[in-house]
């Protein structure tokens, strides 16, 4: 049975038949629900039962019908008339709207969720917590989605009206409205701008000029409504975790249970090929070679549902994607991607699976070059998904989910490589297929030593995979298709070497699990960074470079140590520090060389809620020439607030109400910007107020609220600063009391 809301008393006239009718928005569907005396709602279509008869002295007699709906009917807003036929007379009585939801309470439910806990948590909850930054320096935003403010629901419907799929054939789109996959797919779309007149327009400029910094949104209700009110014209800016906010309101204020997601080091794989290459120059400037991309985080949604449409054991979370990424189906949207099919790697699966599973499980090939050559490479399996987080239930920490996405990298297993990819040596192709490549075409080196010195070596092109043999169909005899695999071997280029850069790659790579520090390129030198402390926004930035000599012999070293701002979502920028020295090292010595980046170095003009900073060392053996590389990319976070409640434990609803927002300034400068605290049942009208504090002044602002909510709520807020330019967040969440 699917919510409805309506009103509940029905004025008839003494005998004759009554009959619902129902029409969804301007009645393409409608249906005739006849009013029966007796008997129970029905579970599988609609029904409308005569309840009992109310006494009214003074006017007409007043009766109580119950109206139902079947799980399998469309979602939307119903206009609810009631028919009286009477002897020759038919009168019909117009009873207003009914809005009709997705209900997780309903057992026959595509979107049936059993826990009540969950439920609470995915449905009714309007606050929550979206994580940022980086998996070794995680930040936590609070974000109120406001489900339940006065006309979010009515702009969802509207939403939906809007969508090309209703504007191109309205009565199949509302037809198709039971389906919650088909509900997930409408609303990812709309939820961005770039195909339709959706909610969101995108910018990751850093230029936001005639709109809103995305840093400064702190709930979806603002963002609905400034819509709305613009004849729905697309609101300026959105990125990743507003796209994905906004979403969730919509998705829960449908009734759908829907829960944010972030994923830390999220591939942008372009192309396809699980592979996600980055280049960086001998000096450790990382370069804008390649189309894919790692986002340092990406946010999306996960919604809960049925998917027949997949068979059995694909029901469960869904990933949906706001963002416009890429087109699905010749629109941007993304979803909805059951989670059981991207752990169990069925990429066949629709919709979007593969997109989703590159993003949690692509290599990372680290390239180092110098005039068009490639002086080193290596592969990094862990970097990508290294943490996937959502908010855990009844509290305001963090779960980590990765589990639910992805096995352990080192699982013990194989392809499906392609054998035409195979014969025709395409081993960029997944997967696995130069591991293959190698099992069927590796040369055998022979040497012959003595005393450790080389005597003579010979080379064997044809002994591996010299025969390739399957059952022949229909007999008992064995079928030769060696020829399936591969050509005959010729001299030539090796698909597995770059003959100009005399660089090999190492084959094993591609079967074991090459750990994030390893690196291909030598083992005499090692090289690795280390964070001293946490970035914060307004300190130095203080890390190691730790460098290890693996050989029995001294060596001669040129260290390039490189510093660049960056998007979460792109490549960086040009360099904003870096040093060269040169550097002698022992035997099998370990040296540790601290470096200090200042804060006026790092500064940006644009107020933003982390700083991405990429950091790279290459450490060059000046003998060797061979380079090594070690690379980081982390946030900076900034300084938080702290919001106190005044007797906390009581906070009853309808009672004034007092909140502090306390800030510290740590800064040697003054520091300048604008306070907003905002809370959904908590604050009819945001406070806003000017400040201004000098260093190590502490700022107390207090903050007067009438809570016209209970349960759950939250109270949160953000400075943004001018100098320095970010913006600082702060949050306490209330348990509002009943009366």
């Amino acid at each position: 049975m699917t919510w409805a809301c309506f009103g509940e008393i029905l004025q008839s006239v003494p005998g004759g038949v009554a009959c619902a009718d129902v029409c969804a928005d301007v009645c393409p569907v409608s249906v005739d629900v006849p009013v029966s005396r007796l008997g129970q709602p029905s579970l599988t279509q609609w029904s409308a039962v005569l309840e009992r008869r109310l006494p009214n002295l003074t006017g007409p007699r007043a009766l109580s019908v119950s109206l139902s709906s079947p799980a399998s009917a469309s979602i939307g807003v119903y206009t609810l008339q009631l028919r009286v036929e009477a002897h020759l007379n038919v009168k019909t009585h117009s009873l207003g709207q009914i809005t009709l939801l997705c209900n997780p309470w309903c057992q026959t439910d595509s979107v049936f969720l059993q826990s009540e806990d969950l439920r609470t948590e995915y449905v009714r909850s309007d606050i929550g917590l979206l994580f940022k930054g980086s998996p070794g320096n995680m930040v936590s935003r609070p974000w109120s989605f406001d489900q339940f403010e006065k006309g979010i629901l009515d702009i969802c419907m509207k939403l939906l009206q809007l969508s090309p799929q209703h504007q191109t054939d309205m009565r199949k789109d509302l037809q198709n409205r039971s389906d919650p996959v088909y509900i997930g797919r409408v609303i990812s779309a709309m939820v961005n701008s770039n195909d339709d007149k959706g909610v969101l327009m995108g910018n990751w400029s850093g230029d936001y000029s005639g709109g809103v910094n995305p840093s400064q949104w702190s709930g979806s209700a603002d963002i609905l409504k400034k819509w709305a009110e613009s004849q729905f014209r697309p609101v300026k800016y959105g990125q990743c975790w507003v796209f994905a906010a906004v979403m969730c309101t919509v998705m829960r204020a449908l009734g759908i249970p829907t829960r944010v997601i972030t994923n830390f080091n999220s591939a942008h794989d372009t192309d396809g090929n699980m592979v996600i290459e980055e280049y960086y120059n001998e000096m450790g400037k990382k370069l804008s070679m390649s189309k894919d991309s790692i986002w340092n985080f990406h946010v999306w949604v996960e919604s809960w549902m049925k998917r027949p449409d997949l068979g059995q054991g694909y029901e469960g979370w869904q990933v949906l994607d706001a963002t416009p990424q890429e087109k699905s189906a010749g629109m941007f949207r993304c979803g909805p991607a059951a989670v059981k099919a991207i752990y169990q790697q069925k990429v066949e699966a629709q919709y979007d699976v593969p997109f989703v599973y590159a993003e949690v499980n692509a290599d990372v090939r680290t390239i180092i070059i110098k005039d068009k050559k490639v002086l080193s490479t290596s592969i990094d399996k862990k970097r990508v998904g290294a943490l996937i987080a959502t908010k855990r239930p009844g509290s305001m920490l963090m779960q980590d989910i990765t589990s639910e996405y992805k096995t352990e990298k080192g699982m013990f297993r194989c392809g499906p490589a392609a054998v035409k990819a195979i014969y025709q040596q395409k081993v960029e192709a997944q997967y696995d297929v130069p591991f293959v490549y190698a099992e069927v075409n590796a040369d055998v080196r022979t040497i012959i030593i003595k005393d450790k010195k080389v005597l003579s070596t010979s080379i064997d092109k044809k002994r591996v995979g010299a025969l390739i043999a399957t059952k022949r169909p229909g007999s008992m005899l064995m079928q030769d298709i060696t020829s399936e695999y591969k050509t005959e071997k010729a001299p030539g280029r090796h698909p597995l070497r770059d003959e100009e850069s005399g660089f090999a790659i190492s084959r094993h790579r591609f079967h074991e699990d090459d750990s994030a520090g390893e690196r291909e390129a030598s083992k005499g030198i090692e090289v690795s960074l280390q964070l001293l402390k946490a970035p914060v926004v307004g300190e130095n930035i203080s890390f190691n470079v730790i460098i290890t000599n693996n050989m029995a012999a001294p060596k001669l070293l040129k260290k390039h140590v490189n510093a660049q701002n960056k998007e979460y979502n792109r490549n960086p920028t040009g360099t904003f520090w870096e040093a060269h020295d040169d550097v002698k090292i022992a035997p099998n010595e370990t040296l540790t060389i601290k470096h200090e980046i200042p804060f006026n170095a790092y500064m940006l003009k644009e107020a933003v809620e982390d700083y991405m900073v990429n950091l790279a060392v290459v450490i060059e053996d000046v003998e060797s020439q061979e380079r090594v590389l070690a690379s980081e990319e982390f946030n900076i976070r900034s300084p938080t607030l702290s919001v106190q409640i005044q007797n906390e434990f009581s906070v009853v609803i309808n009672t004034p109400q007092v909140a502090t927002v306390t800030f510290t300034n740590l800064f040697n400068v003054a520091v300048s910007g604008e306070l907003t605290v905002s809370g959904s049942g908590l604050l009819e009208e945001k406070a806003q107020m000017t400040i201004t504090i000098q260093p190590q002044e502490t700022m107390k602002r207090p903050v007067n609220f009438t809570p016209k909510m209970a349960g759950a709520k939250m109270l949160s807020a953000s400075l943004v600063l001018t100098n320095p330019a970010t913006v600082l967040h702060g949050f306490k969440t209330i348990n509002v009391q009943a009366s």
